[in-house]
């Protein structure tokens, strides 16, 4: 293997390994999140829907940053050659 797939391995499984080790904390929070958002919605409170639009909101940034550099790296490499030459 070159050089290069050995760094790319490292990172993907250091980043791996820093998930799994985060994940019991992370897992935590959401029994605790989940009864708060019900006693909240209990007592009339909105604080529910501003956790569910922040969640999608979170969900949906990595996507769109995906989604921005495919497409900078697509029109990047599929520009016409006399534009390139340029």
């Amino acid at each position: 293997m070159k050089k290069n797939n050995f760094s790319i391995i490292g990172t993907v499984v250091f980043i791996l390994l820093t998930f799994l080790i985060a994940s019991p904390d992370l897992i935590a929070q959401c029994p605790m999140c989940k009864a708060a958002a019900e006693q909240n919605l209990a007592n009339g409170g909105t604080a529910a829907k501003g956790l569910n639009k922040g969640i999608l909101y979170l969900l949906a940034t990595p996507y769109m940053l995906a989604i921005v550099i495919g497409g900078l790296w697509w029109y990047k490499n599929h520009r016409s050659p006399e534009v390139n030459n340029v």
